[in-house]
């Protein structure tokens, strides 16, 4: 539960993409403490210069389940999770440009030639985007079924699981490392900024202040 009073808290997503945000978090004015760069550090709640913010580090696609219960006010979270999980509690007003990459559907790569998307009907497919999945071949008349994998995505077509899977794809040589080849883009996937809406709704003039703050950090205005 939000309450007005309490510590402004940010939450990070671990790994690739916190060392594109950071540059971006520090731009907008927000320094954390010393141990936040620490890699043996095992805390996963921070201070930063400011008394009244906080920052936690947590899986991406755990940032959007905080910011849209109330645990964090402000949250940093690719568009991919924000589409998979759809909360109304969240708003979404800067895209970071930071993580770019894209949502992909692959297949082995002998099936390229024989293979037309436009005809498809319906299929089966590993992914870890089940709803943004089934809600984008929908609306094309397609019926998909998901299998739900947290990852290693690629084997699914080796091992008979599947023929296809939907995943992120930055460059592409993991995809083509293991035989597979993209067939079709579902979304081009950014960092965006993540705003639960209560908060901004009970604190207007503090939640509104970081929001054009990571507005000017992205437009290289911030200070």
């Amino acid at each position: 539960m939000l309450r007005a009073n309490e510590k402004l808290v940010l939450a990070l997503p671990k790994g690739r993409i916190l060392s594109e945000v950071m540059p971006l978090v520090r731009r907008a004015g927000i320094e954390p403490e010393a141990a936040f760069d620490d890699p043996t550090d095992r805390r996963l709640r921070f201070t930063t210069n400011l008394a009244q913010v906080d920052i936690i580090r947590v899986r991406s696609f755990d940032v959007a389940t905080f910011v849209a219960f109330g645990a964090a006010h402000l949250g940093v979270a690719g568009n991919d999770v924000l589409m998979e999980f759809d909360f109304p509690e969240i708003y979404a007003p800067v895209d970071l440009g930071v993580g770019s990459c894209r949502l992909v559907v692959a297949e082995p790569e002998e099936m390229v030639g024989s293979d037309d998307p436009r005809k498809w009907s319906s299929l089966r497919v590993a992914t870890k985007y089940p709803a943004l999945t089934k809600s984008h071949f929908a609306a094309r008349g397609v019926q998909a079924e998901c299998i739900k994998l947290n990852g290693a995505m690629e084997l699914a077509p080796q091992l008979g699981l599947c023929r296809r899977i939907v995943d992120l794809v930055s460059t592409g040589e993991t995809l083509k490392a293991n035989g597979l080849v993209e067939v079709e883009q579902i979304a081009a996937i950014t960092s965006r900024l993540a705003v639960n809406r209560a908060a901004w709704k009970t604190r207007p003039d503090e939640i509104g202040h970081w929001v054009s703050k990571f507005r000017e950090a992205v437009n290289g205005n911030a200070t």
